[in-house]
């Protein structure tokens, strides 16, 4: 079906804060909105109004035809207990609930003495919107579509045969809450790739996704002929797959969309940046020349009426005279100049944007070999339900290595970096770590900081040589203010246990620093400053990423790739 979604002055927050207001958007069959701003302002929010979800604080949000089938992706992969991947897919396809829909349609439908509907539908008009929602939700052949999605992907067969992945096969049957964060993150793509929206929402759809996922992902968003809105930070994707941006500015309260693609996007808002200041700036300027002006000729006025009192006379009446005409010309000049500044169109100031700036704290120089794998084998998991075997792996780190890490999910990424960091013995071969090791790690799980405990008390527990003071003022230049630091960690979104993370890193000193997918829940200004704080450490580097602009932008010396059970450096 070809189906448009338009939003009028919509405006959307929390409680009684407004995020955006007076936005206007309109998505037509082809149209792919990237949405882009900073964590928190409003991007997800943004989508769970498109997808009625939630209510407005204003304005609306309208279908054409009012029965389009809108599919909203959430960011997280929610897993509900005892839900298989076939009943997550179809909760998420939407065929679940066009099912439950027409059930309730046909059993209504064939009830001999049915009770009369609220809003007086005739049943068989009720069953037949049913019916084509339905098929429309691809509800009829998911079953027989699903296992072929999954295997392309790379879900129902083990590839522990070739030694090369540390998960067991998934199916249609498997629970939702055994599966490792890749497989989550391959069996939302599943979602996607199965689902036949008029339109789709996804928030963040690129997390956790590997190369290949990303270009399955990118094969998808850019064969649709619907509209599709997203949420990402992967700016390699954003710049391969959008139509046009809707910028949602915190600082400057707007929003604004650019049309064009993700590149042309920044080149625009770069322009328009330089402009208003450019505009603030001649306002602020020609103002304060008036005013000065202005306070000039007060000055002259109020002197020369002092100078001409002194001056003349009690019975001069001429001398009087002229005096009082002097200073009313004066006056007439002061408002005069008054009456200008009062003309002048006012131009607001460019509010400064909040911005992550923060450096990695430095440890001394660790021994010249931080780390070393001889022969080592690491198995995982029961050989009769499917083995993990990484190796015979031989790589040895030195300090300064500046090394890049990439491989499907599930290749042993993360197991090759326990094996190096010491906290996973070998099951075959050796392993040593140097001496003077200061560890620095933000892990793909964002682990470190985790729990039910206030995220101050939290931090304060890893850095326990910091008074509580600081603590705080740290966390507040990560954008960590006081209703974050009360709050359990746990409570905290994706992106700002991630900011918490990054402040412990410049908290501590660090002379090997282990990033896992360090973008995941990031916004594109903090990934910027990320990069720019990798650019000026110089310590030892162990970088996990999918990002590809990021392996462009940040400086790497080596590169391993981990994969059939191997690591091989190019």
């Amino acid at each position: 079906m070809s189906a448009s979604l338009v939003a009028k002055g919509l405006a959307g927050g929390h409680g009684h804060r407004t995020l955006f207001d007076d936005l206007d958007l309109t998505v037509a069959p082809g149209d792919v909105v990237g949405v882009v701003g900073v964590n928190g302002a409003g991007k997800s929010t943004l989508l769970r109004l498109l997808a009625g979800v939630d209510e407005p604080q204003a304005g609306t949000v309208t279908l054409s035809p009012g029965d389009a089938f809108v599919g909203w992706l959430p960011q997280e992969h929610d897993r509900v207990p005892g839900e298989t991947v076939a009943d997550y897919i179809g909760r998420r396809t939407g065929s679940t609930q066009a099912t439950a829909e027409m059930d309730a349609a046909a059993a209504a439908l064939g009830d001999p003495d049915p009770a009369p509907r609220a809003d007086g539908l005739d049943p068989a008009d009720v069953y037949s919107t049913a019916l084509d929602r339905w098929l429309a939700s691809g509800a009829a052949d998911l079953d027989e579509r699903l296992p072929q999605v999954l295997a392309d992907l790379g879900l129902a067969t083990p590839r522990s045969a070739a030694g090369s992945d540390d998960e067991v096969a998934v199916g249609p049957d498997s629970p939702m809450t055994g599966l490792s964060g890749g497989q989550a993150a391959r069996v939302g793509l599943a979602a996607l790739l199965l689902s036949r929206f008029d339109v789709a929402l996804l928030d963040e759809p690129t997390n956790d996704l590997d190369l290949d996922g990303l270009e399955r992902l990118e094969r998808f968003v850019q064969g649709q002929r619907g509209g599709i809105v997203l949420v990402s930070h992967d700016r390699e994707f954003l710049a391969r797959c959008v139509t046009k941006v809707l910028e949602l500015d915190l600082a400057q309260s707007s929003n604004r969309v650019f049309g064009g693609g993700y590149d042309a996007y920044l080149d625009e808002r770069e322009t328009a940046r330089r402009h208003a200041r450019e505009a603030y700036d001649e306002f602020a300027d020609k103002k304060a020349d008036l005013v000065g002006r202005a306070r000039t000729q007060r000055e002259w006025s109020s002197q020369g009426v002092r100078n001409a009192m002194k001056k003349a006379p009690d019975n001069d009446k001429i001398r009087r005279k002229a005096s009082a005409e002097s200073s009313e010309k004066q006056a007439q000049k002061v408002r005069q100049m008054e009456s200008r500044i009062a003309r002048l169109d006012e131009v607001d100031e460019p509010r400064k944007e909040w911005q992550l700036e923060f450096t990695i704290g430095a440890a001394p120089r660790s021994s010249a070999v931080v780390s070393t794998l001889i022969g080592a084998v690491f198995r995982q998991g029961d050989p009769a339900t499917g083995e993990f075997v990484l190796g015979p792996v031989s790589v040895q780190v030195n300090g300064g290595d500046r090394i890049g890490i990439t491989g499907p999910n599930g290749a042993g990424k993360s197991t090759l970096l326990r094996g190096l960091l010491g906290r996973q013995a070998p099951s075959v071969g050796g392993a040593s770590r140097g001496a003077s090791i200061a560890v620095g790690e933000i892990d793909q799980a964002r682990a470190l900081l985790a729990g039910d405990v206030p995220l101050a008390d939290a931090f304060e527990a890893l850095v326990p040589d910091w008074p509580q003071a600081e603590v705080r003022t740290l966390l507040a230049k990560f954008g960590l203010k006081a209703d974050h630091v009360s709050r359990p960690v746990d409570e905290l979104s994706p992106g700002e246990r991630t900011r918490a993370g990054l402040a412990l890193l410049q908290a501590r000193g660090v002379n090997v620093l282990v990033l896992d997918e360090p973008t995941n829940h990031l916004d594109l200004a903090a990934i910027e400053q990320l990069e720019q704080a990798l650019e000026s450490y110089d310590g030892t580097l162990l970088l996990v990423t999918h990002d590809r602009r990021m392996l462009e932008t940040v400086r790497l010396d080596r590169h391993w790739r981990v994969d059939g059970g191997t690591v091989t450096e190019s």
